[in-house]
């Protein structure tokens, strides 16, 4: 099966009202272009988890201050300004968690587990009541594992058939949410017709329903100025 695909192709199929991972922590492997396609193409209700809502106009921030997000779980939303204030205003429905239990969550739905237990306790407010058990005289939390329909992730390199190399820290979630979704599409800088070597494969193609070529020369690519 061809996985290379045109970037309005890859986001066709995704309908309204999905559950959708995102990569990236912050901008570095954040897929910018797809979660514009997703705007452009006027997706809506969509649930969607990433480690952050980015920074105003970029990436979810975008998709959040047009309003077609509905509920966000993610670890923090101090960078953007559209996400706060829909959060405030009772529009966007927001789920917090600790980052190594963001990670470990996702993780365990990829490796079919069902949750985590874990001791992190969490102020009523961050979140819902959630199952507890006693070992070993320890309160332990149980953490139910999260998954999505569709996981949208951006890699530095990949071949035709689908296997996927990342760039330093922007590899950060993607592996993990590869594992985790129903169907994974993927946008990469550079697409190669010869197979990458082993070692350098991160996820492989396996995972990946889709793949198209984005160079990224737009500016939400570019290093961020402070």
């Amino acid at each position: 099966m061809c996985k290379l695909k045109q970037l309005t192709e890859i986001i066709e199929p995704i309908p309204d009202g999905a559950t959708i991972m995102v990569g990236g922590f912050g901008s570095p492997g954040t897929p910018f272009s797809l979660l514009a396609e997703l705007l452009r193409q006027g997706k809506r209700n969509l649930t969607i988890i990433k480690n952050d809502a980015n920074q105003d106009g970029y990436g979810v921030s975008r998709l959040i201050e047009a309003g077609v997000v509905s509920k966000l779980l993610t670890t923090h939303l101090g960078l953007s300004a559209p996400a706060r204030r829909a959060n405030l205003a009772g529009s966007l429905h927001v789920e917090f968690f600790s980052q190594g239990l963001f990670a470990e969550r996702i993780r365990c739905a990829g490796v079919g587990l069902p949750g985590v237990l874990s001791d992190i306790e969490l102020p009523d407010e961050l979140g819902a009541t959630r199952q507890s058990v006693v070992v070993a005289g320890r309160t332990l939390f149980f953490e139910s594992a999260i998954t999505a329909d569709y996981a949208l992730l951006r890699a530095d390199k990949a071949d035709a058939f689908g296997n996927l190399s990342y760039r330093g820290a922007a590899r950060n979630f993607s592996p993990l949410m590869a594992m985790a979704a129903d169907q994974v599409f993927v946008e990469a800088r550079s697409i190669t017709n010869e197979p990458l070597d082993p070692d350098s494969i991160h996820t492989p193609g396996t995972y990946v329903s889709g793949l198209t070529q984005v160079a990224g020369d737009s500016y939400e690519y570019q290093p961020i100025r402070r």
